[in-house]
């Protein structure tokens, strides 16, 4: 465990040592059985909150496949009980990293420079998500030694698996330890809070909304048959044409009520009005940040595998391709229509993953507290919902009814593209972004 002085009560006195710790706790998810998977890291934050009085329960839910949950907080009859528990809930594991493409060791959790950042933690989940596990670790146990507990009940969960789907993570826990959440009402994890520069204006972007995801395999099936000879049932021939149909398709903009709020506050900044048709224009205003919000105007299909035959001149029975779909809140039934006639005939859908998309209202004491929180250590700055593109354990949490956000809150440079950073080749996070999201955090919990 990081080394603390036992007297050191401040929220950000950790919060860089333990985003270290938890970088160098290798839980690389391969997406399937293998890899070394979560256990010593949910060992790891387990006695980090045993350390400070926190009972943890550590839930495995596949051989090193394991969650940590803990309840916090929660006097009698609390401040507001009607509003119930909050969920507080971060990811252990990460994506693999090839090591011969860094700069740096990709699980050493070295502080070093960043031109665009200053000192920074260089690693694998440096931004997804450890960093916000460190910042939830470090205020929870700087509170409770202080004896700065919250009234209102709150489940600290951090989960397996989600870089996966969160099929070992939250969707078991969801299905199988439903105890845990039956309070809680409101939620609240990654990804959100982190701030954009638009025209010189900061803007911090709450997540309030989610793609669904369909990760699906497309199969098409032929005639085998050799190479030379005339074959018009040919699986390669027909796969390749469905995906490349899939691939091209101009998918239209749509706009989310999220989404709506957001381009509003944009153009208000930008000097315009919002409409659909200049809505990609006013995303461009984002700079680097535009390749996430750009992919949350419209419905997507990305192809991203194929596989098919064994020899030159042999043409296979059977052709396969992995794409990956994501769709609008409200948009659901036109993806899936529009994706069966980009498909055509003679070619099976088969999904690996389906999870809806989700939506919620922006607004409400859990939202103005978000936005009070960040206002407060960044006065200047504006406050605005977005929709996520990718996927998030939110997905299944919000099955339980719970209203959900994403508030990992950072404070970034301008000049920084953070959204790269995501799965991406030297993963790094400024140390004075995790120290403020500390404090931010912090300022948060005393609003809840």
């Amino acid at each position: 465990m990081a080394d603390v002085a036992p007297d050191d009560l401040s929220v950000t006195g950790e919060v860089v040592a333990l985003c270290q710790d938890l970088i160098r706790i290798d839980t690389s998810n391969y997406g399937a059985e293998e890899g070394p998977g979560e256990r010593k890291a949910a060992e790891y934050v387990a006695g980090l909150l045993d350390e400070v009085g926190i009972a943890a329960e550590i839930i495995e839910t596949a051989p090193g496949r394991a969650n940590v949950v803990a309840r916090w907080g929660g006097t009698a009859g609390g401040a507001h009980p009607e509003r119930g528990a909050l969920l507080l809930h971060g990811h252990l594991d990460v994506v693999p990293a090839a090591s011969e493409d860094w700069q740096v060791d990709p699980f050493g959790g070295e502080v070093r420079d960043c031109p665009q950042a200053g000192l920074s933690v260089w690693g694998r989940g440096a931004v997804d998500m450890k960093d916000f596990d460190a910042m939830l670790l470090s205020v929870v146990r700087a509170r409770q030694r202080a004896g700065r507990v919250p009234e209102r009940p709150v489940v600290l969960c951090f989960t397996a698996d989600e870089e996966a789907g969160g099929h070992q993570g939250a969707e078991l826990l969801v299905r199988d330890h439903r105890e845990w959440f039956e309070d809680c009402t409101e939620a609240v994890g990654e990804v959100g809070g982190f701030s954009t520069t638009v025209r010189g204006q900061r803007l911090y972007l709450i997540e309030a909304a989610e793609k669904g995801m369909a990760w699906m395999r497309l199969t098409a099936r032929g005639r085998a048959g050799h190479g030379s000879m005339i074959n018009h049932e040919n699986a390669v021939t027909r796969l390749a044409a469905a995906v490349a149909r899939i691939g091209v398709h101009e998918w239209p903009v749509r706009l989310t009520p999220t989404m709506k709020t957001l381009l509003a506050t944009v153009a208000d900044i930008a000097g315009t009005e919002a409409t659909p048709e200049n809505a990609p224009a006013l995303i461009d205003e984002f700079g680097s940040a535009a390749r996430m919000l750009g992919a949350v105007l419209r419905n997507s299909t990305n192809p991203t595998m194929l596989n098919a035959g064994y020899k030159v001149n042999v043409i296979p029975t059977e052709a396969s391709a992995h794409v990956d779909g994501r769709f609008l809140p409200g948009f659901e039934d036109e993806f899936f229509a529009t994706l069966a006639e980009l498909t055509g005939e003679g070619v099976e859908i088969e999904y690996l993953s389906k999870q809806p998309p989700w939506e919620m209202p922006y607004d409400g004491p859990l939202v103005d507290a978000m936005a009070r929180s960040l206002l407060a250590e960044d006065p200047g700055a504006v406050v605005a919902p977005y929709t996520m593109s990718g996927g998030t354990d939110a997905k299944h949490f919000t099955r339980l009814g719970m209203r959900s956000y994403g508030f990992a809150p950072l404070r970034l440079p301008a000049d920084l593209d953070f959204t790269a950073l995501f799965h991406g080749v030297d993963e790094r996070v400024p140390v004075d972004a995790l120290e403020f999201g500390a404090r931010v955090m912090d300022r948060f919990l005393d609003q809840i």
